[in-house]
């Protein structure tokens, strides 16, 4: 049987068997799927995933000498029950559409999970497939608010009640962290070496943050081991990058219709792909240098890099766009007020904040940016951009607006984006009137300090949690009050104030 066989008249599932019936235009795994082994544990499946690491993976696997680096997938809440059965029925396979901002469109079935395993039906599975001696690297994609720090301090927050039950329960654990300690903790006691904990995370610092994270909580729960942890186990710093919206109906009813094959979760992504990665493994590592990523002995600013251009970027979008009532990034960022606004930012309050990088052009870098956040091909909703906002703000853009006060820098365009911010969580309308669509872990205390604007227009920023000591920062508070001013003016619209402020923001220049 070969990819190019005639396939049946109606649609088929997407699983190994029906590969075959795939035209040759879809780029299909070529290598025996039967000899791959697991020697990557990831935890949180996601669509980024799913674009990044697995996408390199996949291309890995096509040269041979490479068959210990498949990926078990690990779905630790009851919300992936539903992934799991999807991947269940398409032998983990699912297809990954590329397009790119010409138009074209590439199509590969990601053929690098061998396995998923769901934590709520079976944990000590989950803490075995971590501890055996196959595995060598256990990674993350757990978004900011799955490390379980306090976002002004930095610090374990040992309050969470799921943290709590974890160093209470350890062999019935329900965080990443719990699992993790528990899979090191059979390593230790089997003679077995450590596995390499790696981040995939947008966090600066993500390997720094995990090591800190794991091993706060281990200090806590066994001291032994945490110092067998902190001599054994790796935590490479990685930056990455490759824009990948929330799945749609559209992207199933596209796989289906193009090749008449149906995939229950399909992912699309952007063409533009990077992984900056520091060469720190406890146990191996994948050449994942081979297909495109860099290895480097410092990823610093790398990373600083793109968060705050790329990922500060995408919220100072999501946040003023949303307002406005725009739906998606490349929307937002095709109107030439926004783009103006973007490129000020970046231009203006983060690259002279950054140090520069061989081989990077900064200037090409932001041109990229633009270009690639106006992809029409990819419809990035702005609603997913600014979830969980309280977890992302404090390192893609509060830690800007810090720095250029600490060197007397004017800071109003991002005063006007945490202005919206506020807005944005005090009504949780668009200029519409219509409902904003606001996903945070801490929505409910951002309304809440949101709503006392009216009477104080500093209450939202003196949520010290999320903003530290900006309300007590008189340059900022200059600049803060006047965005708030204009944003809750009678009949005020997001777009004539954002023209006041670049208009301001040239005098100043």
């Amino acid at each position: 049987m070969t990819q190019t066989q005639q396939k049946p008249a109606q649609t088929t599932e997407l699983n190994q068997h029906n590969l075959a019936y795939l035209p040759a235009d879809v780029d299909v795994p070529t290598y025996d799927r039967s000899k791959i082994k697991s020697g990557i544990v990831h935890i949180g499946v996601g669509g980024f995933h799913r674009a990044h690491q697995a996408a390199y993976i996949n291309e890995l696997l096509k040269t041979p000498g490479n068959e210990q680096w498949g990926i078990c997938g690990v779905g630790l809440l009851e919300a992936n029950r539903g992934l799991r059965d999807i991947l269940q029925k398409q032998d983990n396979l699912y297809t990954l559409t590329v397009r790119h901002p010409n138009g074209k469109i590439e199509n590969t079935v990601i053929g690098s999970m061998m396995e998923f395993l769901f934590a709520p039906e079976n944990k000590q599975a989950v803490i075995d497939k971590m501890a055996h001696i196959d595995t060598k690297i256990v990674s993350l994609t757990i978004t900011e608010g799955g490390y379980n720090f306090h976002p002004a301090t930095g610090e374990f927050d040992y309050d969470n009640p799921d943290i709590i039950h974890d160093l209470n329960n350890p062999t019935q654990p329900i965080t990443a962290f719990g699992y993790i300690t528990a899979a090191l903790k059979l390593r230790k006691e089997q003679g077995l070496p450590a596995f390499t904990v790696q981040s995939c995370d947008n966090i600066q610092h993500n390997g720094h943050v995990t090591r800190n994270m794991l091993l706060a909580f281990a200090q806590k729960q066994d001291l032994a081991l945490s110092q067998w942890i902190e001599q054994h186990v790796a935590f490479p710093n990685a930056m990455v990058d490759r824009i990948t919206p929330i799945s749609q109906q559209s992207d199933i009813d596209y796989v289906t219709q193009a090749y008449q094959m149906s995939d229950g979760w399909p992912i699309t992504c952007e063409s533009f792909t990077q992984w900056v990665i520091e060469d720190n493994f406890s146990n191996g590592r994948p050449n994942w240098d081979q297909f495109g990523a860099q290895f480097v002995s410092d990823v610093t600013p790398y990373e600083k890099m793109k968060i705050r251009l790329l990922n500060a970027g995408h919220s100072v979008l999501g946040l003023l766009g949303s307002i406005h009532g725009y739906q998606t990034i490349d929307q937002t960022v095709s109107d030439p007020l926004f783009a103006k606004y973007l490129r000020a930012f970046m231009d203006l309050e983060v690259t002279p904040l950054l140090e520069s990088l061989p081989g990077i052009d900064l200037e090409e870098y932001k041109d990229v940016l633009l270009e690639r956040f106006s992809n029409p091909n990819i419809k990035d909703n702005l609603a997913r951009i600014c979830s969980e906002t309280s977890a992302k703000l404090p390192k893609f853009l509060i830690s800007s607006i810090n720095e250029n006060l600490a060197q007397n820098r004017d800071v109003s365009l991002s005063a006007l984006v945490i202005a919206a911010w506020c807005l944005y969580s005090d009504k949780g309308l668009n200029e519409q009137n219509q409902a904003l669509e606001i996903h945070d872990v801490m929505a409910q205390e951002l309304n809440k300090q949101a709503q006392q604007t009216a009477v104080d227009p500093l209450a939202f920023i003196n949520l010290h949690s999320v903003f530290g000591y900006l309300a007590h920062d008189r340059e900022f508070v200059t600049e803060y009050k006047k965005a708030i001013a204009a944003l809750y003016a009678p009949n005020s619209q997001i777009k004539q104030i954002m023209a006041a402020t670049l208009s301001k923001k040239s005098k100043k220049i």
